[in-house]
């Protein structure tokens, strides 16, 4: 299982929001050292921790200049090629994405099939690839999600080895 939660830059930020790779040019983006695609940082980190392997913000530090404003899909696909070089294989994710904005429902093919192909490395091979599915919620008025301040992401990966 992995879990990631970033506020939102400031309104007058000229970051935009990335999320399972899919850029939202009308909404301002989440703060972070990388992109803040907190739908890459959540999977990441649910593939990393059963194979074994250093958490996400182990491989790839904040404090690294190299890794500012990076393609968080990227960071993914790398830590998918650390996981097969495990000998681990990923069978299927599930994403839940907590936001009050934006509306994500039109977006959920896009964001599951980005998130299989950074996967896809660490595919079994003859498998037909990674299964990704993503689910939007909403915080209801409740909590910093709720109030709009920021997103959560958990995702839950099964793999073999």
């Amino acid at each position: 299982m992995g879990y990631d939660v970033h506020p939102f830059a400031p309104d007058d930020s000229p970051r935009r929001l990335v999320l399972g790779g899919v850029r939202f040019d009308d909404v301002v983006g989440l703060a972070g050292h990388s992109d803040a695609d907190a739908v890459a940082h959540a999977v990441a980190d649910a593939i990393l921790s059963p194979a074994g392997l250093p958490d996400l913000g182990t491989l790839f530090p904040a404090s690294d200049e190299q890794h500012a404003g990076a393609d968080s899909l990227g960071l993914l696909r790398e830590c998918a090629q650390l996981v097969a070089a495990e000998r681990w294989y990923v069978g299927n994710v599930d994403v839940v994405i907590n936001a009050e904005r934006p509306r994500l429902a039109a977006h959920m093919a896009a964001m599951a099939a980005n998130v299989a192909a950074a996967l896809e490395p660490a595919a079994e091979p003859m498998s037909g690839g990674v299964y990704v599915s993503v689910q939007p919620k909403r915080g209801e008025g409740v909590g910093f999600v709720g109030r709009g301040e920021g997103i959560a992401v958990w995702a839950v990966a099964l793999l073999q080895h």
